[in-house]
């Protein structure tokens, strides 16, 4: 019986160390032989958490109409799938390859040319690259090709010709911090067929998933200047703004309204579970948390006039352009004097913010800088729209009355080694009184009473309205200007002279004033003394609770203009409409303006300016035209008259339709 035992015990043991074996080798296999290979695919098969883009707030003009807006649009994004890192070379070949084909942008930022290799930043640039790809900064373009070449070892399977395609590419994921937490947005808004490839070929494209966003749309085409335009987060604005919780694949605003109102625009990211398979693409989705969409700025521009301010510009400088050859850009600037809400601001030439990257070129190099902001950073002398300021100081300071007059000689001979003359010398204007003065813009009655009030009161008033102050304007980019004067001369290193304040009060020697300063400097005079903030900000609407917050007034500076001084220059500037220097423009025109036409002396044609207000008996509203050569301020007051009219031609019973639509209420 024991011996019938002893060989089945035996075979027993023998399977079970067998089996064991079996178990122990399997176990080696598994985490010895192919543990790293295990260990990436269970990392490709993990579950992890990525942030659901949150829908980006609308952009309304005051009546509630749609300035910009947003739609769904696909982005390409890789994900590290892989602890090895080579295969991302490839990857990014394939999709480079694939968007050549299909003529789409993508995201590279290396700052060195096609072979043959060159730099094409300027230096301090060039170093700040380097510093921050850690490499020497007395590296070649050629030399910093090696060592990227290097450092991501590029195969030379890969064509020479895309090497710095590649490269650049793979150096914005190593500066965005590429890594299996975090994706890099390799294209944004792709077509379908791009979309289709890549949902349909995984293998040729590991690791790439299309994902959903949101792409800003501009319906009306205006106010590029303002409105500004969104993209991909750099890393230095990521380093700023990740403690507001910001991420590396957020979309931002880069100027404009929408930069200054980002933190409302932007909204709230959800979060998305996914699953991605072997290959890196993303199998399975849960939404753990809904994104929460952002909320509505609501602007204080009015869409109309500011169509009709923009057309207006563009005509009149087309207009000039015909019998003046040097005419450069302009703007136009709409306030309500009650508020200083800006209504309307334009500024010639302009460009497309959907085309941007594409038009960047053409408009970097158009001599006359589509990009630079001219109602807000263009400063100009504002020549005889000065005159109203010169008045309001001489009157308030009592160094003349309004129905005093002076005897206009034709040259001012009070110094002996600086004789300025008016504008119509040999001619002269005679007795003239200040609303005379203004009406005929006669240079001899501002150079005796601007003397005679000194330029330390001179620049007392320019600063009380406004000029060489900041406006209170929210986007960036406003300059500040300069009130001429001893101080401004002694920061430059130069001496002032007292004939030097002659010039001054008739707008000319240093002066220099943005055309928003000029329409608040005029809007403050005609409203009867007090000074508001400029601003574009007029109500926010909250995406979740539809609540509306608005914005309240405010007042920077009140002058107790007295009401004999207001009416002199009130009816001086009326004048001018009537029958003063721009009365053949104003003829026949059924609404009552106040105006003042300037020109000042430049290089070549001398600039146009023309500010105005209107209504006469009830002001709502200040205006300011500026045109670089555009020789005289009669020459561009049509650009004023037809937003006066654009302003006033729509009844009040339209504007309330939209605006109980809208429900601001």
């Amino acid at each position: 019986m024991k011996r019938d035992l002893f060989p089945r015990l035996t075979v027993v043991i023998v399977l079970t160390v067998l089996f064991l074996l079996a178990v122990i080798f399997r176990l080696f296999s598994l985490q010895i032989v192919k543990g790293e290979e295990y260990a990436e695919a269970s990392m490709k098969r993990l579950v992890k958490t990525i942030p659901l883009k949150a829908q980006r707030g609308e952009i309304l003009d005051r009546y509630g109409r749609v300035i910009v807006s947003s739609q769904i649009t696909y982005n390409l994004e890789i994900s590290q799938y892989r602890k090895d890192k080579k295969w991302v070379n490839d990857t990014v070949y394939n999709l480079i390859l694939l968007m050549e084909k299909e003529n789409q942008e993508y995201t590279e930022n290396l700052p060195i040319s096609e072979i043959p290799y060159s730099y094409t930043q300027p230096e301090d640039q060039i170093k700040d690259y380097l510093k921050k790809m850690n490499l020497p900064e007395t590296l070649s373009a050629e030399e910093c090709i090696l060592a990227l070449k290097e450092r991501y070892q590029l195969s030379e399977a890969i064509p020479e010709q895309y090497h710095r395609k590649v490269l650049s590419v793979r150096s914005e994921m190593e500066q965005r911090e590429f890594s299996q937490n975090n994706n890099f947005v390799f294209a944004e808004n792709v077509n379908m067929n791009v979309v289709t490839v890549i949902k349909e070929n995984d293998r040729s494209y590991p690791g790439v998933n299309v994902m959903t966003s949101y792409d800003r749309l501009y319906p009306e085409k205006v106010s590029p200047h303002v409105l500004g335009r969104v993209g991909l987060i750099y890393k230095e604005e990521y380093d700023k703004l990740k403690e507001l919780g910001y991420g590396y694949t957020d979309i931002i605003g880069k100027e404009g309204i929408e930069k200054v109102f980002d933190l409302e625009l932007k909204g709230k990211d959800g979060v998305l579970k996914v699953e991605q398979n072997e290959l890196g693409k993303i199998t399975d989705t849960e939404v753990l948390k809904n994104a929460q969409p952002g909320n509505d700025i609501i602007l204080t521009i009015d869409l109309n006039l500011q169509k009709r301010a923009e057309k207006a510009l563009k005509d009149v400088i087309y207009n000039l352009r015909q019998t003046i050859h040097d005419v450069g850009g302009g703007a136009i600037t709409v306030v309500d004097i009650h508020t200083g809400e800006i209504l309307a601001i334009a500024s010639y030439p302009d460009y497309d913010i959907e085309t941007f990257l594409e038009d960047y070129n053409d408009n970097y190099n158009n001599p006359l800088n589509p990009f630079w902001n001219r109602a807000i950073s263009g400063t100009y002398a504002p020549g005889s729209t000065f005159k109203i300021l010169t008045s309001l100081a001489v009157l308030e300071e009592g160094i003349i009355t309004p129905g005093a007059q002076i005897y206009d000689q034709g040259k001012y001979t009070y110094f002996k080694d600086y004789q300025p003359t008016c504008h119509v010398y040999p001619g002269n204007h005679g007795y003239v009184n200040v609303s005379d003065a203004i009406k005929v813009s006669c240079n001899y009655y501002f150079y005796e009473t601007g003397r005679l009030l000194g330029i330390e009161k001179l620049n007392e008033y320019a600063r009380k309205v406004g000029l060489g102050e900041y406006t209170g304007i929210e986007i960036s980019g406003e300059e500040k200007g300069i009130v001429a004067g001893p101080a401004y001369r002694d920061k430059i290193g130069s001496v002032w002279y007292p004939g030097d304040t002659l010039q001054a009060s008739i707008g000319q020697s240093d002066n220099l004033f943005t055309p928003l300063q000029l329409s608040n400097y005029i809007a403050t005079v005609v409203n009867g003394g007090t000074r508001y903030e400029a601003h574009l900000l007029y109500k926010i609407k909250n995406y979740t609770t539809g609540e509306i917050k608005e914005v309240t007034p405010k007042v920077v500076e009140q002058i107790e203009i007295q009401p004999q001084n207001y009416k002199a220059i009130m009816e001086g500037m009326r004048s001018v409409t009537e029958d003063g220097t721009a009365s053949n423009v104003f003829q026949d025109f059924p609404i009552a303006v106040g105006g003042k036409t300037g020109t000042a002396e430049v290089p070549g044609t001398n600039n146009g300016l023309f500010v105005a207000f209107a209504p006469y008996d009830n002001p709502k509203i200040a205006i300011s035209v500026v045109v670089e050569h555009g020789a005289h301020g009669n020459s561009i007051a049509p650009a004023a008259r037809e937003v006066i009219e654009e302003y006033f031609k729509n009844a009040q019973t339209e504007i309330q339709d939209e605006y109980e639509k809208f429900q601001i209420k």
